[in-house]
């Protein structure tokens, strides 16, 4: 897999839920913590924490809508990266398995998929997994 540079400026190919009116963003790299990213807007005060999912959630491979590899660039036998969203309490840390971000390193297009079902929770305990 690719690496990433300190920060490499990201599209995403629908706005983000939530985030609609947010469209300058850049993933930035988290030093000392390889896999972990901060995704930051640069006209607003908008910023999430992403967890490359090959590394903090081993075995999560949530279906990958066609549409939307193809959005990416992505072809048959081309693996994105699976981020997902960290979201840290003094209670406890959890990532969000329902909508992962999956993005292309080679062109910095990424898309926010929100799965159908149950089986990915919107919280996951991280030390759990």
């Amino acid at each position: 897999m690719s690496a990433l540079l300190s920060s490499t400026p990201v599209t995403f190919t629908a706005p983000m839920p939530g985030l609609e009116n947010v469209h300058d963003f850049a993933l930035r790299n988290i030093d000392s913590a390889p896999g972990l990213f901060a995704l930051e807007s640069g006209s607003t005060p908008v910023r999430l924490f992403l967890a490359d999912a090959a590394v903090f959630v081993p075995g999560y491979a949530p279906p990958l809508p066609a549409a939307a590899m193809e959005a990416l660039g992505l072809g048959d036998g081309d693996s994105p990266r699976v981020l997902v969203v960290v979201n840290h309490s003094p209670a406890s840390t959890t990532v969000n398995l329902m909508a992962p971000i999956v993005f292309n390193p080679a062109t910095g297009r990424c898309t926010q998929l929100v799965l159908d079902g149950t089986e990915y929770p919107l919280r996951a305990e991280l030390g759990a997994l």
